[in-house]
């Protein structure tokens, strides 16, 4: 009997384990202290995990705790220095305030805590397993470029479904936002998004997801892909420099014509940045776009590249380039020297030994110096890369090997013609970016001068993550009208950061015309003025690192009121 009783009991005792287990958990008190032991728990095994990967803490308390922010925070910063939360860092303009009030997403993200919003967790799920959209599609157009190479477009479609539901879910909010307006168009036709990738291509799960939510608002979406990259055939033995933006030029020339009468922005992936900014400072005030958007952006090449980066990350995007490289190793080994570029172990070495002519081997015939490179271009020597003469001229010192490593960022620092950019650029950043140099780095006097400029600064976010926080309500606009948004707060911040400011060039064409005639910066009339002759193809000059002085935060301070009076937002399409 006492043997029956003992096999009851243990057959029992699990059950009886999980009853009361169960009717536990069903308290408050009990329930809370169970969750935060079992984040304590998961933290510590998190903290292991990153020191035997060697990956850097987020050592802040509020990265794994959900403490909330204050309601009244300010996000307008008039000075430099650095301070925790979310901060707007620019110039005291019309555009920047306007954006203040009708931009709720700027304003108020309540971005993922831990484990969510880890950053190294956010950064591995927007570059590899992160969500999405199972419906996209694209179809690829190959462009010929000038110089021989290829350079491909990939083209958003969606399924029949997919577009008629979007459509009618964009229609619905349209109407409910603005009264049936359009998305912040200047004409009827849809606006052109442009997607830059990361400088080592391939269209990541992030990207992905900006593109079918782009889609589902009514954008017409195209992902540029540099020569030799996301499959694109690779016909010249060159690759695309960090900084040079001749190949994007000629894309968006080609994206413009075939559609003429759209509105055209960009978006930038982290490292992408790089030939984005190089684009709008080179061509300035004759660009095609109107608005820009950099999520995690590279803004000082150069930095970033001589920055250590912690090893996982620095070993996959190592592993991708030389991957790259390998496919077309027979082509280029005439060019540089293969071997050492496989054996490279450092993102700088890998770029200086592909780029510079320091690095590359040495030609059979001594190069033309310096002085005499345009106006006598070799014909099929090392130096000039094997380009026809009329195309090295064109090309100028882009024909040619960058001498050394000082040389290369002198044509290819992103910001080099910062004070040429004529369109507004707004730069999405996180303190706990892994793959970004720290956030005390940044150029902040350079968003605090140039009108231009717009940095977003968030606490966590990641390398392109930016994670909201299960279902995020965000309330914009003066009229109260509240959006439900659910998943990466980077892309409603951007798609919506295109809506207000395309609203706002409207709202300045429309005053510039009622008071003594258009003088609006990015005014419709301006556009179709532009846009109707077709210039010839610029030659390119040498390019020089613009040594401006950048005013220290007191004096953007103390002349923010006389600036804001005499600066004009009319855009005179001249260099």
């Amino acid at each position: 009997m006492a043997s029956f009783v003992w096999d009851y009991l243990l057959w029992l005792g699990p059950s009886l384990l999980l009853l009361l287990l169960y009717l536990a958990l069903r308290r408050p008190r009990i329930r809370g202290w169970t969750r935060l032991a079992v984040r304590a728990a998961s933290w510590r095994l998190w903290v292991i995990i990153c020191v035997i990967l060697e990956l850097p803490l987020d050592r802040n308390i509020r990265a794994w705790t959900r403490e909330p922010k204050s309601p009244g925070e300010d996000i307008l910063s008039g000075s430099g220095q650095a301070s925790d939360g979310h901060r707007l860092i620019c110039k005291p303009t019309a555009l920047a305030r306007y954006l203040l009030h009708h931009c709720g997403s700027l304003a108020r993200p309540r971005l993922a805590s831990w484990p969510e919003g880890d950053p190294h967790l956010q950064t591995l799920s927007s570059l590899l397993c992160g969500q999405q959209g199972h419906t996209l599609q694209f179809t690829r157009d190959n462009l010929f470029l000038r110089d021989g190479g290829i350079v491909a477009l990939d083209w958003a479609v969606g399924t029949r479904l997919d577009e008629v539901v979007g459509r009618r879910r964009w229609e619905g909010r349209k109407e409910h936002q603005s009264g049936g307006k359009s998305l912040g168009c200047f004409t009827a036709t849809p606006p052109v998004l442009l997607l830059i990738p990361e400088s080592w291509g391939g269209m990541t799960p992030h990207l992905k997801l900006l593109c079918h939510q782009a889609m589902r608002l009514g954008f017409y979406v195209v992902v540029f892909h540099a020569r030799g990259t996301a499959g694109c055939p690779l016909t010249t033995a060159q690759l695309t420099e960090f900084g040079d933006p001749a190949d994007l030029e000629q894309a968006v020339a080609y994206v413009h014509n075939r559609h003429p009468s759209s509105v055209m922005v960009a978006v930038s992936e982290g490292s992408g940045s790089g030939v984005l900014l190089s684009y709008l400072g080179e061509c300035g005030s004759s660009s095609y776009l109107t608005a820009a958007a950099a999520i995690s952006p590279v803004l000082q090449g150069q930095l970033w590249f001589e920055t250590a980066m912690p090893s996982i990350y620095r070993w996959g995007v190592l592993f991708h380039r030389k991957l790259q490289l390998s496919r077309y190793a027979s082509s280029f080994r005439g060019v540089l020297d293969v071997d050492r570029a496989l054996s490279c172990s450092s993102l700088r070495d890998l770029e200086e030994t592909l780029s510079c002519s320091s690095a590359q081997l040495q030609p059979s015939t001594p190069s033309p110096p310096i002085s005499s490179r345009k106006s006598r271009p070799s014909t099929g020597s090392h130096s000039s890369r094997g380009l026809a003469p009329s195309v090295a001229w064109s090309l100028g010192e882009r024909a040619y090997p960058a001498k050394d490593w000082d040389n290369y960022w002198e044509r290819n620092e992103p910001l080099r013609d910062a004070d040429e950019v004529a369109v507004p650029v707004l730069c999405i950043r996180s303190r706990d970016d892994p793959l970004l140099p720290p956030a005390s780095t940044l150029p902040i006097p350079l968003f605090l001068s140039n009108p231009y400029f717009l940095l977003v600064l968030t606490d966590r976010g990641g390398h392109c993550g930016f994670t909201l926080e299960g279902r995020e309500e965000m309330e914009g606009g003066r009229d109260g009208n509240e959006v439900e948004e659910k998943g990466n707060w980077s892309h409603i911040a951007v798609l919506e950061y295109f809506r207000v400011v395309a609203d706002f060039l409207k709202r300045e064409e429309r005053d510039g015309v009622s008071s003594d005639g258009p003088r609006g910066e990015y005014s419709q009339a301006g556009l179709r003025s532009r846009t109707s002759d077709v210039a010839p193809p610029r030659r390119r000059r040498a390019n020089m690192i613009r040594k401006q002085r950048l005013e220290t935060p007191e004096e953007c301070s103390a002349d923010a009121e006389e600036e804001e009076e005499n600066f004009t937002w009319t855009r005179s399409y001249t260099r």
